[in-house]
């Protein structure tokens, strides 16, 4: 890197800095409270630093950086330069679907509520966003019966005003149907700014003023028109009601979540105002570099908030992880606003369980997003094409089989076999397996490794017939799909019988790095199968690792290929977890039952099967215990002796 500034010549004060390509293109935009400390951190270890930013590095040809005064210049500045040269190293954050908003165009000489979705427009008035278009449709049908502003498109409002007849909604009276003169261009604005005040929370006054109406009107016995006011009470009410109560009347916050993984995040927000959720909005982001939930919150404040106007910004931000120059931002924040914004995060009471249910929606979001992208065709296609191009593959992988190890201080040892065909989980062919070895994750994933081809080249050289497994166990015969295929997988339509192990993958991934692929290679050089292309995935830094190679492949962090592994070496570890508890509660459960005399392991497993659980064994009386075939009246009142911690 020989653009790398000379010692002494990078100023120890804050400021923003640039990354420019050979073609003077800014690639990556970053601030720092020193700039010095912040720059030599590039230069000073390159093998320490995380692939993405490695790849930055390779790709850039110059640095300079602007000294600020403070840290709030230094957001507002890079925030700026972000926007402005839109750099390919820095994150984004982008909707997760295009949300509906309600309109008021108050620029307009006749204001009309509408639903609007994509750029905001100057002039007109927002309330929302709204997961849903049709909640906005209902909200609007309610309240037009109050507040009977113009909805029609500005073609039917000019035909209504040149034939003098106004649309269905004038005569049914939710149009005030200023089109035909039946209001004046001011009182009809008066209603449009009525409508806003409503949505934006000012909703006491105007039930007030309807009820007063009402009882006006029936002390002077107009029965039809209290009648009519009544009604438009219930339709705020209802209305009202659409917006559920969360917090205390008078908060308005906006709650902010955040789940991810290693290579993506979701950000979830719910607007409260006036204690009431008004509105609820998700983005997703590819992450660049290695950031922290409190780097990607801070990211994403000034991206939601710099151009926001102050109107539409909240007293207060709760956030799941403050941001590493929180004060900085919390003061940027009030700057925008023009008044007090605090930053912070909730710890207890409502405020807290409102973060944890907006959590629940960022996880779901995030699920949401995977299950799209892994849905989409062409998608798939670019990601197996994109790992073979990375691992020198003659073709690209349509099946692949991931494996992954799970044990707790080296107990209870269980490995997973998850299978991906066309880029899509192929869950009838999950297996699972109980390893035997204790020497550690390298040593099992051989043996697994072994064992799974050994029963592929039995099942291949049995032409159409499952072979016995040669120097198998009774573990090995048990091991089967898992995931609602039952516990011997698909049948085999000629035999009758199970097929377990039948086709071999294209390419097999370990859960690991480079000892853990070369323990994969070895057990398939061992057996002869030369046509499995072998690679690890680590987790730390998303590392590819070909076996034998004292260097990983980096993939780039964007590409569907290596998003592709991830979500392959998630669901091994996701399946071989699962299957490492259900061993480890059951240990635990026959535990229970060691102490009891002259009960032998088929007979403890006989009583968890009739029982459940210990504890409602503990709960059986004697009698009850016999009814288990095999247990009789003095065994049983031994376990129940024992077990409620009485001598036999």
């Amino acid at each position: 890197m020989s653009f790398r500034p000379k010692p002494g010549s990078i100023p120890e004060s804050p400021g923003v800095y640039r990354f420019r390509d050979a073609h003077g293109r800014v690639i990556y935009v970053g601030k720092a409270k020193s700039l010095r400390q912040r720059l030599n951190s590039y230069f000073a270890d390159f093998s320490a630093l995380h692939p993405r930013t490695q790849t930055m590095l390779t790709t850039a040809a110059d640095v300079d950086w602007t000294v600020v005064g403070t840290e709030v210049e230094a957001l507002q500045l890079e925030y700026s330069w972000i926007k402005e040269f839109d750099p390919r190293f820095n994150v984004k954050y982008r909707d997760d679907k295009s949300y509906p908003y309600l309109a008021v165009t108050m620029g307009d000489d006749f204001p009309r509520v509408q639903v609007m979705r994509g750029a905001k427009r100057k002039g007109t008035r927002y309330f929302g966003p709204y997961s849903h278009a049709w909640a906005i449709r209902e909200t609007v049908d309610l309240l037009l019966r109050v507040f009977p502003v113009r909805t029609c498109s500005s073609g039917v409002f000019k035909r209504a005003g040149q034939i003098g007849r106004p649309c269905l909604l004038g005569y049914i009276d939710k149009c005030s149907a200023p089109c035909v003169g039946r209001v004046t261009p001011d009182e009809h604005r008066a209603l449009a700014e009525d409508f806003c005040d409503f949505m934006a929370g000012n909703t006491g006054r105007f039930i007030k003023r309807l009820e007063k109406e009402m009882r006006e009107a029936a002390a002077e016995q107009e029965y039809e028109r209290a009648a009519r006011l009544r009604d438009d009470i219930q339709a705020l009410q209802r209305a009202l009601e659409k917006q559920a109560v969360v917090l205390g009347e008078g908060t308005d916050a906006d709650v902010i979540a955040l789940a991810e993984d290693p290579l993506e995040a979701a950000v979830q927000v719910f607007y409260v105002r006036g204690g009431r959720i008004r509105g609820q909005r998700g983005w997703v982001v590819d992450k660049v570099e290695e950031s922290s939930p409190g780097e990607l919150v801070e990211q994403f404040l000034l991206q939601m908030y710099a151009e926001a106007s102050p109107d539409a910004m909240p007293r207060e931000v709760l956030v799941p992880a403050l941001p590493p120059d929180h004060e900085a931002v919390a003061e940027l924040l009030t700057e925008q606003r023009r008044a007090r914004v605090e930053v912070r995060v909730p710890q207890r009471g409502d405020k807290r369980s409102l973060m944890e249910t907006v959590e629940r929606n960022a996880k779901e979001s995030l699920a949401q997003h995977k299950i799209r992208r892994a849905s989409d065709l062409t998608t798939r296609s670019k990601a197996l094409q994109e790992i073979a191009d990375a691992l020198g593959l003659d073709q690209a992988p349509l099946r692949i089989e991931c494996y992954d190890v799970s044990h707790l201080q080296g107990e209870n040892v269980v490995a997973s076999m998850v299978v991906f065909e066309d880029g899509l989980a192929r869950k009838s062919e999950y297996r699972r397996f109980a390893v035997k070895t204790k020497e550690g994750d390298v040593a099992s994933i051989h043996e697994v490794i072994m064992r799974r081809f050994r029963r592929y080249l039995e099942e291949r050289s049995a032409t159409g017939e499952l072979a016995a497994d040669q120097g198998g166990t009774a573990e090995d015969a048990a091991e089967g799909a898992v995931e609602g295929e039952g516990a011997h997988g698909p049948i085999d339509p000629e035999t009758g019988r199970p097929r377990k192990f039948a086709y071999p993958p294209n390419l097999l991934v370990v859960d690991g790095a480079g000892p853990q692929a070369a323990a994969a290679q070895r057990a398939l050089d061992e057996l002869g199968i030369d046509d499995v292309s072998v690679c690890g995935l680590a987790k730390r830094l998303e590392e590819v690792w070909l076996p034998g190679d004292d260097q990983p492949v980096i993939m780039p962090r964007s590409s569907e290929g290596l998003y592709l592994l991830q979500r392959v070496r998630d669901e091994a570890h996701r399946f071989a977890i699962t299957y490492h508890r259900s061993k480890r509660s059951k240990t635990v459960k026959e535990s229970a039952l060691d102490g009891v005399p002259g009960l032998g392991p088929a007979r403890r497993q006989a009583l968890l099967k009739h029982f459940g659980s210990v504890k409602k064994l503990r709960e059986a009386t004697a009698a009850e215990i016999c009814e288990v075939p095999g247990i009789g009246p003095s065994i049983a009142e031994v376990i129940v002796s024992t077990l409620k911690g009485e001598s036999p």
